[in-house]
């Protein structure tokens, strides 16, 4: 069994800043790729930032200088700094991972966090 578990959202300001959490637990032998995608009411789930295992990094043009993605490989966490939040940034929040469990490599969700910016 696998669980992503996030947190850290909440209501904010724009112009505000935040930061989320997702770390994995239970049976699995490493994670490699780690993202945060969100979704907005009427909208596709969008990719808002990954980072690889070794820490590369790639984000949305949307977020690009406002977000930052980092990982902690110890503690099986990824994390989102997300700074000057604007009101389209409302969203949940979902982390994802490629884990390998018993020799399979699989993609694994959490259950979201909202994350909701006034004007």
């Amino acid at each position: 069994q696998v669980q992503l578990v996030e947190s850290g959202g909440g209501l904010i300001q724009a112009g505000g800043s935040l930061r989320l959490s997702c770390a994995a637990s239970g049976d699995f032998s490493s994670i490699n790729r780690m993202a945060w995608y969100r979704q907005a009411p009427g909208n596709r789930r969008e990719l808002v930032a990954s980072i690889s295992r070794g820490g590369s990094t790639n984000y949305a043009d949307s977020v690009k200088g406002r977000f930052t993605i980092s990982r902690d490989n110890a503690k099986n966490t990824v994390y989102l700094r997300m700074n000057s939040l604007k009101p389209e940034d409302t969203a949940v929040y979902y982390c994802n991972a490629d884990i390998r469990r018993q020799y399979i490599t699989r993609d694994y969700w959490g259950q979201g966090t909202q994350v909701t910016v006034s004007s």
